[in-house]
């Protein structure tokens, strides 16, 4: 599959980053301390700001203070961070002024696992300190395209998590999916699947983007 596009932007963990265990690890150890089902907690956190896991799993308990916590512990369990496959030869294809990172993580987290990582902290980028509503909301991607100076409808955006992919097509924007932290078949609202950013290229033609994905088949309804 071919797309055109202005502007490039991505989630971090999941599509950049694997995270995953050091996610996982974090809250796990959090829901056991409070008495909470980890395995329900670990599939809220993923593609949502840590405070909305903590609003949704524990409405009672002070967000403010606890997002903190979590926060920290996130940034201090650097153990298995790496760049995924495909992550850093993409990104230096295309100019610094024509892609964002768009993530549920803080600013201090986010800098901190691309450092772990390996990769470039970007010129721009949306992090969860930037919103008011995270993913599934459009706000985050509508304020990524607005930083970078394009429509949304120039905007291709790529994600790990339903929660994104929603987010990305109501801010009307393209939306490839990779196949990193859920199945193929919960990833269907996306406009193409991947198995990793290695079966994307990006080639710069005048004002335009093209990139070219090799999608896997998507399941027919």
């Amino acid at each position: 599959m071919i797309f055109s596009a202005k502007a490039i932007l991505f989630d971090m963990d999941g599509v950049l980053i694997d995270s995953a265990p050091a996610v996982e690890r974090v809250w796990r150890i959090w829901a056991l301390a409070h008495g909470f089902d980890p395995a329900r907690v670990v599939a809220e956190a993923h593609g949502r700001r840590s405070i909305e896991t903590i609003r949704a799993v524990a409405p009672t308990m002070d967000a403010e203070k606890e997002n903190s916590l979590v926060e920290q512990m996130e940034i201090d369990d650097k153990d298995g961070v790496t760049a995924l496959p495909g992550a850093a030869r993409l990104l230096a294809q295309l100019p610094d002024e024509r892609f964002t990172i768009v993530t549920s993580a803080t600013r201090p987290l986010a800098v901190a696992r691309l450092g772990y990582a390996g990769l470039p902290v970007p010129r721009y980028m949306i992090t969860a300190d930037d919103v008011v509503n995270g993913k599934p909301s459009p706000e985050p991607y509508l304020k990524g395209a607005a930083l970078l100076g394009f429509a949304p409808a120039d905007c291709v955006v790529f994600e790990d998590t339903p929660a994104g992919i929603v987010s990305a097509r109501a801010s009307a924007m393209q939306a490839v999916a990779l196949r990193t932290t859920y199945p193929a078949q919960e990833l269907q609202a996306a406009d193409a699947i991947v198995t990793s950013l290695e079966d994307v290229k990006a080639e710069l033609r005048g004002e335009v983007i093209v990139l070219h994905v090799a999608s896997i088949p998507m399941v027919k309804s």
